[in-house]
């Protein structure tokens, strides 16, 4: 726990790194898995905790990085991406709604990359570093 609290975007930007992999694996996995008693849409109960994992590393990750950033906007545009990453993961598990795959891609690989800047451009000692 006290990495998180010393580099939290770097641990912000590797959860979610992990979990774009985690849900490009998936597909594979139960492809790889046709012939298998139970079928090609049951997943274990622990394949798919771990999609509330990497919420909860990212949710950690995002509160450190929000106490430490000198950027404004960075605050509100890490929350907002995470909360809809939340979204989609909440309803791709109770399939509330129909929504396409590729909107979690896009929003965790975002969350990365702005975990990256924030880490690169937006962790200073004066304020004049992040415009």
């Amino acid at each position: 726990m006290k990495i998180t609290l010393q580099k939290p975007d770097s641990i912000g930007a590797l959860a979610s790194m992990l979990c774009i992999v985690h849900c490009l694996v998936t597909p594979l996995i139960f492809i790889a898995h046709t012939c298998c008693k139970e079928g090609c849409d049951a997943a274990p109960t622990w394949w798919k905790s771990i999609d509330f994992i990497f919420l909860t590393i990212s949710f950690v990750s995002i509160y450190q990085s929000t106490k430490t950033t000198t950027h404004s906007a960075m605050k509100p545009i890490l929350w907002s991406l995470w909360s809809i990453l939340s979204f989609l993961i909440i309803n791709e598990n109770i399939n509330l709604l129909e929504i396409q795959e590729t909107l979690n891609y896009i929003t965790a690989i975002s969350l990365a990359c702005l975990h990256i800047y924030n880490l690169k451009y937006c962790q200073c000692d004066d304020e004049k570093c992040c415009v």
